[in-house]
């Protein structure tokens, strides 16, 4: 069950941290070789797990002593199936670390947020291709079929919402008129 995605709390006057750069912190401050520049492996390893869950518990903290609220974004960023093909998932294989990365948030959620701050969780989205310099682009319609797969993984979860980050060419993401909530595609901010 989700707690906020018939009314997202971000979208008020409140303030909101999220955090501050996931793959950057682990590749240059920890020293961690991530694949592809692919954090989402991190949740198959009990070590990468322990890391993600610092990491974002460092995160709710800092929002914690602001009393601010805290975006909590799933480190599946490239968890999508040509970077997943890359790093040896398949579809199962990447519905499930979708899953999983939701499920960690639910439980940093619970055991972080204990103020009276809400703690959204956001399934994250990432580009198919490099996100800074794409050497193809989709139509909006093989865009909503690539994506369509993990975006129905989160909208069965307890994700509030699902964010697409890096996309370079938005225009080409519209949702088409006529789209409805049978769709997958609208109805979850």
């Amino acid at each position: 069950m989700t707690q906020f995605s018939d009314a997202l709390p971000q979208l008020s006057r409140e303030v909101f941290l999220t955090d501050s750069g996931l793959e950057t912190e682990l590749i240059y401050n920890q020293g961690v070789d991530l694949q592809q520049f692919a954090a989402f492996p991190l949740l198959d390893d009990a070590e990468g797990m322990r890391r993600l869950r610092s990491y974002f518990a460092g995160h709710a903290a800092v929002a914690a002593r602001a009393d601010v609220g805290f975006v909590l974004e799933s480190v599946t960023w490239r968890a999508n199936s040509d970077w997943g093909a890359l790093l040896g998932y398949d579809t199962d294989a990447l519905d499930r670390v979708n899953r999983k990365a939701i499920d960690l948030l639910v439980e940093v959620r619970a055991e972080r947020a204990k103020t009276n701050r809400p703690y959204p969780i956001s399934g994250c989205l990432g580009p198919r291709d490099d996100g800074y310099a794409p050497g193809m682009r989709m139509a909006a319609e093989a865009s909503h079929a690539y994506h369509r797969p993990q975006i129905a993984t989160f909208a069965d979860t307890q994700a509030d919402l699902i964010t697409a980050m890096t996309l370079a060419y938005p225009r080409h993401l519209d949702v088409p008129c006529g789209a409805s909530d049978a769709d997958g595609l609208v109805g979850r901010s």
